[in-house]
This record gives structure tokens, sequence and C-alpha cells, in this order.
């Protein structure tokens, strides 16, 4: 670090990034070294690259797991509290508000018009995300050959996600010490700094805490509400996926939407590409898209509470679950990040993981692509082969229109990506007023 920030000074810094950090993660992790490296010089140049390496070790959205390291950095447990919190709160009170006027709010024309255009625009972003992550992880022959069986695995065999995450980390764990190479991983690591004296009691401290903080609402809602209720299938649910979450939320929507959608019962398809959209358009992680289902589902079986209050809880529920754990890794592992970043099979499992993430987006886009464009889709089942079936037929001619014109607006015109969704949910709303 080439200047001391008091801890005043970074909390204003912090809650200033975490109200305009929009753009998702690429864009997040810009902006905070343009602050913190490049203005403020609080950090420099390697330590913030580590720091950058150590939050693509764990579980969690990267961003806010960068935020919350850099803030342990500055100021200890309390700098990494506020960081963490801060970068992830303006977003999450966003977010709620507009969950509760997406509940509130079907059935009106206009709201129903720009969800529809946003649903176009959200095909894009998606589409845009694959070809920035495939290109930056699938650099050998072994890696797009785990991203293609990684595709197969969820779209034709209905593999869970977590069993695809193992399965991948696995491969990438044993192959990293004898042929590295074929993974794209680096060995020249240079030298690394000394382990701290105390980093075991350090980290012992951090996860007692932590997991007690993790799992106290759940079992208060066990307590109160009784196991069945839905605020602890979302308490469960959402933690289960905190455990999970390589790859940021394009990765996790596929297995959140099977989940939600067909085995909870939560929400349709198509709700679930709106509320991918409605998280694009806020600042903070990508990921706060688990809050709109946490929130829709909660909102809709309420007992004992009245609807909006449900809607409100159940977020609360999914962004404490969603959130805490990516810290407590933060604070488990920052003792030992100098030791993580010399660990050459650890970085093999990471590695092999994020190519099974392009697999798994692709799985996205095409499923995304489906319901958007052709309405009905009915998933059929042969043992375990599994199928989406679809009238090529019934595609819908202004959905696949607006969404022309995002990929125009994008990969032709390099629009933004809030630009790119305010100008489809605006085209969505003419296009229902017209028709």
């Amino acid at each position: 670090m080439t200047e001391h920030a008091t801890f005043y000074e970074a909390v204003k810094v912090w809650l200033k990034i975490g109200c305009v950090n929009f753009g998702g993660p690429a864009a997040q992790i810009a902006m905070m070294h343009r602050v913190l490296v490049d203005e403020k010089k609080w950090v420099d140049e390697p330590r913030f690259l580590h720091a950058l390496n150590f939050s693509m070790l764990t579980p969690g959205p990267e961003a806010q797991k960068l935020a919350t390291y850099l803030g342990w950095l500055l100021h200890g447990v309390r700098g990494g509290l506020a960081a963490g919190i801060l970068f992830v709160v303006p977003g999450a009170l966003f977010m709620l508000g507009l969950s509760l006027m997406y509940a509130l709010g079907k059935g009106v024309s206009w709201v129903d018009g720009a969800l529809f255009g946003i649903k176009a625009a959200v095909l894009v972003i998606v589409l845009e995300a694959l070809l920035r992550i495939g290109k930056r992880a699938l650099k050998t022959p072994l890696m797009y050959a785990i991203a293609g069986g990684a595709f197969l695995a969820i779209f034709f065999g209905a593999v869970p996600f977590p069993v695809i995450v193992i399965a991948a980390a696995a491969v990438g764990f044993f192959v990293a010490q004898s042929s590295p190479a074929s993974l794209g991983i680096k060995t020249d690591i240079g030298n690394l700094a000394p382990p701290q004296p105390d980093r075991w009691r350090q980290a012992g401290l951090a996860a007692i805490i932590g997991l007690a903080a993790w799992w106290l609402p759940v079992g208060a809602a066990v307590l109160l509400l009784g196991p069945q209720h839905v605020l602890v299938d979302i308490g469960v649910f959402f933690s289960k996926l905190a455990t999970v979450s390589f790859g940021g939320a394009y990765a996790l929507l596929a297995y959140m939407a099977q989940q939600a959608v067909e085995t909870y019962h939560w929400m349709s398809p198509g709700e679930m590409v709106d509320g991918l959209g409605l998280a694009e358009t806020t600042p903070g992680p990508l990921i706060l898209v688990t809050q709109f289902v946490g929130s829709l589902a909660a909102f809709r079986a309420p007992a004992p509470f009245s609807p909006i209050v449900a809607c409100i809880i159940g977020a609360a529920m999914t962004t404490w679950v969603t959130f805490t754990p990516s810290m407590l890794w933060v604070f488990v592992g920052a003792p030992f990040v100098e030791q993580l970043r010399g660990n050459r099979k650890l970085s093999g499992a990471l590695a092999t993981i994020t190519a099974a993430v392009v697999g798994v987006i692709l799985n996205l886009s095409v499923w995304f692509a489906l319901h958007v464009l052709f309405g009905h889709v009915e998933e059929r089942s042969l043992g375990w082969l599994r199928w989406y079936a679809f009238d090529p037929l019934a595609l819908d001619l202004k959905a696949a229109a607006l969404a022309f014109i995002a990929g125009v607006l994008a990969f032709g015109f390099h629009r933004g990506l809030i630009e790119v969704v305010v100008v489809m949910a605006l085209l969505g709303i003419a296009v229902r007023w017209a028709f």
C-alpha cells in the first residue's frame, strides 16, 4: 500500500462504489482498480492482482469478495465487513423495490411490455457473457472438451450444477500436477510472502462466527415458522447455492431455474428471465437475481405475514444466505492468500471449473432462447436422457425482432448494458401498445 486511508474515508469510498457499481463483475473490478489503485493509491498493483486471484478461488460473486478482501487488507475485519456490506446493500434495496413493483404490477400493460422487451435484451446479454468468459477460459483442447461435456451433461442429462462443479474441479486438481500446460495455467508464480504466524487462529475464529451468523436466520425461521415454511426452503436452498456459486449468476441461473420452477414451483421460466433482466439494471453483483426469486417465492406463500411483508422478509433471507458465505470464505482464507496463490492443484481446479461454467452458460443461453422465442416449451425425458420439445412454427416474430435489435445494439454498436436494457424495455412497451 502506498498511502494510508482512514476507516471513515474508506467507508465513504465503499458506499460510493456500492451505489454506482453497474455493469457486472468486469466493470466493478475495473472501477475498484481505478479508485483504489490509480486514484487513492491505497493498494498497489501486485496486491490488487493477488486479491483478484484469491477472489476467483472461492464460490460467490468475485467483485464482492474482492471488495471484502481489500477492505480487510486496509482495516482488518471491520474494513472487510464495511466493504462487503456496502458493496451489496444499495443494489439489494434497489432490487427489493423492483421485485415489489414486479409482484404488484403484473398484468399492467406497460409493465408487461417493458418486461417483454427486457427478455430480448437478456438473451443478448447472456450470449455476450458466454463469448467473454469462453474467450478467457477456453485456451486448450482439454478446456473445450470440459466445456462441451458440461453442456451435454446439464442440457441432455439434467445433471445438477453442483455435480458438474465437483467433477470439473476433480479433473483440474489431478491434471494440474502432471500436465498444467493442458489446462493453460501458469507454473511460474514468483516469490511468495511468508505465512502469517497466527493464520490458523484467525481462520478458525472467522469460521465459527461466520457459520453461526450464516445459519442464524434459517434456524430462527425453523423455530418460529416450522421446517416446512417457504422461508426455511429459501434459506436452505440459497445456502446450498452459495457453496457452488462458481462462475457468477449466469452459471447458476440454469440450476436455480430448474429448482425454482420445477422443484419448488415458485415461478415460471419467463419470470426467471424477467428477474435476470431486472438484476441487470441494478448496481451490485448480478447474483442479486437470487433475491428476486426469494422475494417472489415468499410473496406467493406469505402466511402468516401479509404478501408485502413476506416479500421483504424473503428478500432479506435470500440476500443474507447468498452473501454471508462469500464474506465468510474471504475472512477464513485471507490469512492464507499468498500460499493459495502458489497452490498449483487449486489453480487447476479453478481453471476447469471456469471451463465447465462456459458449458453451463451455453445451456442457459439455449434454455432462455427456447422459452423467449417459442413460448410453450415442454420438457421430455427417456431414462437419463432429457430434451426440450417445441414447435418451430410457433416462433414469436415480435420477440425475435426485438432480440435481433438488441444484438445489433450490443454487438454492432457496442452500446452499454444498461442502455440496451432501457432501450429494449421502451421498445417492448411500444410493441405491446401497437399490437
